[in-house]
């Protein structure tokens, strides 16, 4: 019935916001906003109205979680960086019919998720820094689902994002993009050191892990992505335990996708960590579920139940 369109994996940095500001940053990430634009073009001309965004800012315990209010506005000062984002208004639809159907195909897929459209809950930036360059107009509805997991398993989150393609393919009446909203290693600069690293990754060891990462992503080299990612997530400071990334590959096949990556925003460091726009192109899926063992790959990374 319906159409995942388009997949990607986005940056939210916060200094995208400060390089519209007069002063020192300005438009110094203008080649990431510029990415988000592009990425949101192709969006229209694809024929998307809803955005789905996988977003490892939204912190959760317990469950998986979809919000999924009427409609989003206010305005947002990151609690983390308020020096970065402060007093950032933001406003766009949502799509509470959409994230009923997501959690609901979710759990029948045995991924215990719940929908909340009757909320006050308003998005974080990893939501709201990308909507605010590609829908600005309010042209698309947004979906956020949480995706800094923290009790949480990977395979869980893969499975999660294949019943989500699946609800989207057999049941809705649309076409729907995900988003995986998250760095890849993502090492803050250590504290009184931002400055000196706002455009430089914290460690070359991080550093070439990332980038081998991208070039596996581009050569669709998937079974070998999928195999590291636990130890990747541990080792490589994932944000948000990778759980995004989970999400996005399983809804595109896990280790058996075949997509070439196309890197929209190169690589590049932002206060230590390491950043990409990427669209992962939608292929044809094997039609079955991600078995748990296929996505739960080095069970032994769990450290502290994140993976």
């Amino acid at each position: 019935m319906g159409t995942l369109a388009l997949a990607a994996k986005i940056t939210h940095v916060p200094s995208m916001y400060l390089s519209e500001l007069p002063g020192e940053r300005f438009g110094s990430r203008q080649d990431a906003i510029d990415g988000h634009i592009e990425i949101g073009r192709r969006c229209r001309a694809l024929g998307v109205d809803t955005i789905v965004i996988f977003d490892t800012h939204w912190l959760v315990n317990a469950s998986y979680h979809i919000n999924c209010a009427p409609a989003f506005a206010g305005q947002y000062t990151s609690n983390e960086l308020p020096h970065f984002i402060s007093n950032m208004a933001f406003a766009f639809p949502g799509n509470p019919a959409l994230g009923q159907l997501l959690a609901r195909v979710c759990r029948e897929h045995g991924v215990d998720t719940l929908a909340h459209d009757a909320t006050t809950l308003n998005p974080e930036y990893g939501a709201l820094v990308p909507m605010r360059y590609m829908n600005a107009d309010q042209h698309f509805k947004v979906v956020n689902v949480s995706a800094l997991c923290a009790a949480h398993y990977l395979n869980d989150s893969a499975r999660l994002g294949w019943a989500m393609r699946r609800a989207v393919e057999d049941h809705y009446d649309g076409t729907v993009a995900f988003f995986a909203s998250g760095s890849l290693s993502h090492r803050f600069a250590q504290n009184g050191l931002a400055p000196e690293f706002a455009f430089k990754l914290w460690s070359p060891f991080l550093e070439t892990l990332d980038r081998r990462v991208v070039q596996m992503w581009t050569e669709a080299d998937w079974p070998a992505f999928c195999a590291m990612l636990p130890e990747y997530a541990a080792k490589g400071h994932g944000e948000g335990f990778m759980h995004d990334t989970a999400m996005l590959l399983g809804a595109l096949g896990w280790s058996d996708y075949d997509g070439r990556a196309e890197v929209i925003t190169p690589y590049f460091g932002a206060s230590g960590t390491g950043q990409i726009n990427a669209v992962f192109p939608v292929t044809a899926q094997t039609g079955r579920a991600i078995p748990a063992a296929q996505a739960a790959s080095a069970q032994g990374y769990q450290a502290a139940g994140r993976l």
